[in-house]
């Protein structure tokens, strides 16, 4: 598969976006932990590409954090998130 550097470059946000800011269950501060989320990045990506407003990006997110991973909804953290990566995706498409 022949990826971008913008696209290279909008898979490494989104893993920092998901790891330090979107981080449901607080590791954030935990080198250990750096890959916690990783398997989760392609999948955001695809959505990110696809979406307009972001909405399916945050409802994956939530899905995520309360049905695959068991915590509690945080729809202000996941919107965060989503926010912060519209941003790089429209920085990086620009």
């Amino acid at each position: 598969m022949n990826v971008s550097p913008q696209d290279k470059e909008l898979l490494r946000r989104i893993d920092e976006v998901l790891h330090y800011m979107w981080d449901p269950i607080g590791i954030a501060g935990v080198p250990q932990a750096r890959d916690e989320y990783e398997s989760y990045v392609s999948q955001v990506f695809q959505l990110l590409k696809a979406t307009v407003d972001g909405k399916d990006v945050a409802e994956y997110l939530h899905w995520l954090s309360t049905e695959h991973i068991g915590m509690a909804a945080n729809p202000d953290q996941d919107s965060k998130a989503v926010g912060l990566l519209l941003g790089w995706r429209d920085h990086l498409s620009g």
